[in-house]
């Protein structure tokens, strides 16, 4: 009787946890090295841990896809956006761009890169949130300020929600940064993860 009993809270507990993943929201993290996590484990990259502070600060169940490559510029996002969306998001966290500026690609094709993938993750019903960027004035102030509007173009036209910076607070900070000084270390992917968190748990 004892075994029976066992076997059927067993049986149960499976149905639960299926049951549970079945019904947890899917997050695409859609980015470049930064968000990958470029230099740490995968599991330090401030996408999982934001899945951690998710799950335990508002005790919800969720899937994070970490849809960082490194080196990844906007012109791939779209391609890369069709192959994640088998997965069925329903939330994506945009964080693309940083290459194309960092390049000094035309910012009117890295705009249209970019509203690109947000037409079509919307077309899929995906909600997309939107992360800015800055840059080094390396090729002068004035692509460094239409690289920064750009994204602030976006986000009016789109009527998204967007961070102003993803690297806010970690950049030029040596502490939470690896030695080529652009890449976070696991101390600046918490404070990026703690950031993101807030920015996006209204939406969970």
């Amino acid at each position: 009787m004892k075994k029976i009993i066992l076997i059927l809270f067993l049986f149960t507990l499976q149905i639960t946890n299926a049951n549970s993943t079945a019904n947890a929201s899917t997050i695409l993290f859609l980015g470049d090295s930064l968000t990958e996590g470029l230099g740490v484990n995968q599991e330090d990259a401030f996408p999982s841990l934001v899945e951690t502070l998710i799950e335990t600060e508002l005790n919800t169940t969720v899937m994070v896809i970490n849809g960082g490559v490194s080196g990844s510029t906007t012109s791939d996002g779209l391609a890369r956006l069709k192959w994640y969306l088998k997965k069925k998001p329903s939330l994506m966290f945009l964080a693309l761009g940083a290459n194309d500026g960092l390049r000094g690609f035309d910012l009117k094709e890295s705009q249209k890169n970019l509203e690109e993938v947000i037409e079509y993750a919307q077309e899929d019903n995906v909600t997309v949130l939107l992360a800015g960027m800055l840059i080094p004035p390396n090729y002068g102030l004035e692509y460094s300020e239409d690289f920064k509007k750009m994204y602030e173009d976006i986000a009016v036209k789109y009527k998204l929600k967007s961070m102003s910076f993803l690297l806010d607070g970690v950049a030029g900070e040596k502490s939470l940064n690896q030695k080529d000084g652009i890449h976070p270390n696991e101390e600046g992917h918490k404070v990026i993860a703690k950031k993101v968190f807030e920015f996006i748990k209204e939406y969970l």
